[in-house]
């Protein structure tokens, strides 16, 4: 296996940084899937127990000026790695003025991504600062745990609130309960609610607007539900904060999909990035 890219944009370095600083904020580990056209950070959680799980894809051409990788098999072309994602984003912090950062897969005491950052300098000698990031190279016998996640099938989806205006309601919201409740309908209108035996609160939001899906499958449930009627699911509120407190993509387009009583689907489109994150239901 070999895997060795290059990074000379500043702004491709930065919006690189960026998604990684987000996906470092979510878990302290994940998986990072490579292939010849994408790279992907996955978090495979086990949703029936509770966990988060989260999809998030970067086409390397908008971020590597030079990208080479030969994976496992000429018919596996791929290479997946088990990776602490701060490790990854303390290192890229140091090459913010760099002119230029190489990112390659070696073997030193163990396998690592080692980064090498070029940073300016006023002599003719350059300086080089180089991170070695230990990381588990994933066997091919467990990929089908780190595929793209199927779309659910939703009962309704809505574009969401300004993600910084949702942020200051739920960091409010997280000192009054543990858990909030999403709940929204096919007429643009979102509530975010927490009730417990001392307090109930809700923030409404309307006019939000729903995403035109087409024909996609996953619509089935929606084509014929009530415009009016919500659909709601209860979740942890710190996995929902979190999500928020670290989200940096700065995406063009926000979604959720809830399937009713059961998940939280939310999605954040960027024109070369894309994260899906799933916050299971609690009873």
């Amino acid at each position: 296996m070999k895997f060795r890219s290059k990074m000379t944009d500043v702004g491709c370095l930065n919006h690189f940084t960026r998604v990684v600083n987000t996906i470092a904020k979510l878990n302290k580990t994940c998986i990072l899937r490579l292939t010849p056209d994408n790279l992907y950070f996955v978090l495979s959680g086990k949703v029936a127990n509770g966990g988060v799980s989260m999809w998030c894809e970067l086409l390397q051409v908008n971020f590597f000026d030079e990208y080479q990788i030969e994976g496992v098999s000429p018919d596996a072309n791929e290479i997946c790695l088990e990776v602490a994602p701060d490790n990854l984003s303390r290192a890229l912090k140091t090459a913010q003025t760099a002119k230029s950062v190489k990112i390659k897969l070696t073997k030193k005491h163990c396998p690592c991504l080692t980064i090498a950052a070029e940073l300016p300098s006023l002599s003719s000698v350059s300086r080089v600062v180089t991170h070695d990031i230990p990381v588990e190279v994933i066997p091919r016998r467990l990929w089908h745990d780190f595929k793209e996640p199927t779309m659910p099938d939703f009962d309704v989806s809505i574009y969401l609130p300004p993600l910084k205006t949702m942020k200051n309601v739920v960091d409010r919201m997280k000192n009054l309960s543990n858990y909030l409740v999403i709940e929204a309908n096919l007429s643009g209108e979102m509530n975010l609610k927490i009730e417990t035996d001392l307090v109930s609160v809700t923030t409404h939001f309307k006019d939000l607007g729903n995403p035109p899906w087409g024909d996609d499958a996953s619509q089935s449930k929606s084509q014929s539900r009530d415009l009016e009627a919500m659909a709601y699911t209860r979740v942890d509120i710190r996995k929902l904060q979190q999500f928020l407190a670290g989200q940096q993509v700065n995406p063009s387009k926000a979604m959720c999909n809830i399937v009713h009583k059961r998940i939280v689907h939310l999605i954040l489109l960027h024109e070369d990035v894309s994260l899906q994150y799933f916050i299971p239901a609690v009873a």
